[in-house]
C-alpha cells in the first residue's frame, strides 16, 4: 500500500568512466564478441552519458590484441582493456617467470590494468594445491604490476550468501536455485573469510601496488570491514560494480563514500550494456528515493534477493569523484566534466 516517488535517472548527471565492464569474448557462451555491434553500443553509453568504460575482458596474447583493436584502437577515448594471466601455466611446466613475461607483453600492447578473477583462491590449483591470492609464489606478478603502474583489479570469494547453506534462510536462495553452480557452500574449500583475509594479506605485502577490490570490495555486506580496508591501506581501491545493494543501507553506503572519497570508483558490472540497469545505479547514487526496485530488468523474481533499494542522496562534489575523477588518477586517463 506503500506510496511513493520516484525520480527516474536515465543518465549521469556527470561523465562516468564504468571501470567494469565486460565487452570481449570470453563470457560468452558461443565465444562471439559480448558487445556486437559497437556503434550501438557507444550510442548507448552517450545515451547514458558513459564517457569510458573498462573493458575487463582482454586476456593475453591474441586475444588482448583482438580486444584492443576492436575499442581501444578503433574509438581511442571510450575504451581502456585490462590484461587477464594465465594461471594455467603454473600446473603446466611454467614458472612465476613466465606470468611476468606475460603481463609486461601486456602492457606493452597497451593493456592498462589487470584483472584477477575470482578462480584464484577457488579453483585455481597448482600441483594439485588450492592457489590463495596471497601465495607468495605470486609476489613478482604483484611487483611486477607496481613497478609498472598499472591497477589490479580482483575479485575474491563472492557474496556471502554463496558460501551458506542452502536453505530457506540463505538470502539469494532463489538466485542459487535458479543457478546452482553459484554456491561455493558444499564444495569443502576456501571459506569466504579466508578468502577475504588472503585479501588483505596480498594488499598488505604489496604497499607499491594498486589493487581494487571489486564488488565493494569483495565485501558489500560488511562496510565497516571495508572502510577499515580503505583505512589501513592507501593502495586499496573499490568498485561498486553489481552490489546495487548498497541502497539497503544508503546511509552507512553514503559515509563510506564521504569518507573515502578519493578510492571509490563507480563500476556496474553490467553485459550486456543495458541502460535500463545503468539508470538504476544513477537512481541509487544521486537520489534521495526510497524502496525502489534495484534492477531495471522486468522479471517478476528479483535478480539477486527479494530486497527494495534507498538512493544515497550523494552531493555533487562527491559524484565527480566516483564517477569520474577517481578513474582519472588511477588509469591515467582525462574525461572532462562535461
Amino acid at each position: 500500500m506503500l506510496r511513493r516517488s520516484e525520480h527516474p535517472t536515465p543518465a549521469a548527471s556527470i561523465p562516468v568512466i564504468d571501470v567494469h565492464t565486460h565487452l570481449g569474448r570470453w563470457l560468452t557462451a558461443d565465444g562471439s564478441w559480448m558487445a556486437p555491434d559497437v556503434g550501438a553500443l557507444l550510442a548507448t553509453m552517450d545515451e547514458c552519458n558513459l564517457a569510458m568504460l573498462v573493458n575487463l575482458d582482454g586476456r593475453w596474447g591474441d586475444e588482448l590484441e583482438s580486444n584492443l583493436a576492436r575499442y581501444d584502437r578503433a574509438h581511442p577515448g571510450r575504451f581502456l582493456t585490462f590484461c587477464h594471466l594465465d594461471w594455467a601455466v603454473l600446473d603446466g611446466g611454467g614458472g612465476v617467470s613466465e606470468l611476468v613475461r606475460s603481463l609486461e607483453h601486456s602492457v606493452h600492447l597497451g593493456a592498462r590494468g589487470v584483472k584477477v578473477w575470482r578462480d584464484l583462491g577457488l579453483t585455481v590449483r597448482v600441483g594439485g594445491r588450492l592457489l590463495m591470492p596471497d601465495d607468495p609464489m605470486l609476489s613478482p606478478v604483484w611487483e611486477t604490476a607496481g613497478a609498472l603502474g598499472v591497477p589490479v583489479l580482483i575479485h575474491v570469494a563472492d557474496p556471502v550468501a554463496f558460501f551458506e547453506p542452502v536453505d530457506r534462510h540463505n538470502e539469494r536462495l532463489e538466485e542459487i536455485l535458479r543457478h546452482p553452480s553459484i554456491s561455493w557452500a558444499q564444495h569443502g574449500i576456501s571459506t569466504f573469510n579466508q578468502l577475504v583475509q588472503a585479501l588483505e594479506n596480498l594488499v598488505s605485502a604489496h604497499p607499491g601496488t594498486n589493487f581494487i577490490g571489486a564488488h565493494v570490495g569483495c565485501y558489500a555486506e560488511n562496510l565497516a570491514w571495508v572502510s577499515g580496508m580503505l583505512d589501513r591501506y592507501p593502495n586499496f581501491w573499490i568498485d561498486i560494480a553489481a552490489r546495487a545493494e548498497l541502497g539497503r543501507q544508503p546511509r552507512a553506503a553514503a559515509r563510506l563514500v564521504a569518507t573515502h572519497r578519493d578510492r571509490v570508483l563507480f563500476g556496474a558490472d553490467v553485459f550486456p550494456v543495458d541502460a535500463r540497469e545503468y539508470a538504476r545505479y544513477f537512481q541509487m547514487l544521486e537520489s534521495d528515493d526510497e524502496y525502489f526496485p534495484y534492477s531495471g530488468a522486468p522479471d517478476a523474481v528479483a535478480p539477486t534477493g527479494r530486497w527494495a533499494i534507498s538512493g544515497l542522496g550523494l552531493e555533487p562534489a562527491l559524484l565527480e569523484h566516483v564517477y569520474r575523477a577517481n578513474a582519472c588518477c588511477l588509469l591515467g586517463c582525462d574525461v572532462p566534466t562535461r
